[in-house]
């Protein structure tokens, strides 16, 4: 069972977007079931934790007990470990955590960002958001992340793995080039969104480096807009489905009894 938890502004984009089972897996062969954990799009890391522990502590007669791999995006990496250190007894089927592009580190992006930028997301088309506790700019500054990081510990029985996205620079879509070059002012290896380092759980082994900005993992706005798939979001296009079946076929393969 895969748990997929989006990033910051996933509830506001997602009807834009046209997204249907976004991960579900069976149709492309894995075996797997999939399906996205609702969080706030605006709200910080512990009121989502809460909002997966409800999900997951949900989970229907046939489901419930079944082995879980959570695989979190962007913003939603940092909303999986707090639930894990939060929620400990319901977190207790989960095997394995993936984060894909994830802010564990927190992104400096942040400390120039505010809340009230983060809402215009609200007047997206079809935006089903809201403005949520108003903690999700704060939430990914690094000096909270990594203060976080050191004050707890991530529970030993559950096996961590990171995907980092690195994107040459020719991979970078036009709308992402500008925050690519600002991070680049502490270290070009970015994926317009966060440093390389800043997306690996402490004690994780990497599987990855996909040559993909931040959106291009897991944001497919080529597919459904092409306009804006031509010109603003220009380096859109990546195997998602493909990824994700590989991802969870190899954290499979390496928690299965040799």
């Amino acid at each position: 069972l895969v748990g997929f938890v989006p990033g910051l502004g996933w509830d506001c984009v997602a009807g834009w977007l046209d997204i249907e089972n976004f991960t579900s897996l069976d149709p492309i062969g894995a075996g797997y079931e999939g399906w996205v954990i609702d969080v706030d799009g605006l709200s910080g890391t512990r009121n989502n934790a809460s909002q997966i522990a409800d999900e997951v502590a949900a989970l229907p007669e046939g489901q419930s007990g079944r082995k879980l791999i959570l695989l979190g995006y962007s913003k939603g990496t940092p909303d999986v470990l707090q639930f894990l250190v939060d929620y400990p007894v319901v977190a207790k089927d989960v095997v394995a955590v993936v984060s894909i592009a994830g802010a564990v580190g927190g992104s400096p992006l942040s400390y120039d960002a505010t809340q009230n930028q983060a809402e215009l997301l609200k007047l997206v088309p079809r935006s089903e958001c809201d403005e949520g506790d108003g903690k999700a700019v704060e939430s990914l500054r690094p000096d909270r992340r990594l203060a976080w990081l050191e004050e707890n510990e991530l529970p030993g029985h559950i096996a961590y793995y990171s995907v980092i996205t690195y994107p040459d620079p020719d991979r970078v879509s036009f709308g992402l080039r500008y925050s690519w070059r600002e991070l680049s002012k502490t270290d070009s290896r970015n994926d317009a969104q966060l440093l390389f380092y800043d997306q690996v759980i402490p004690g994780s082994t990497v599987i990855a480096l996909p040559n993909a900005d931040h959106w291009a993992m897991a944001v497919p706005v080529k597919r459904s807009h092409k306009f804006i798939g031509a010109t603003f979001v220009n380096e859109n296009d990546y195997p998602r489905e493909a990824f994700l079946e590989a991802v969870v076929r190899y954290v499979k393969e390496a928690l299965s009894p040799q």
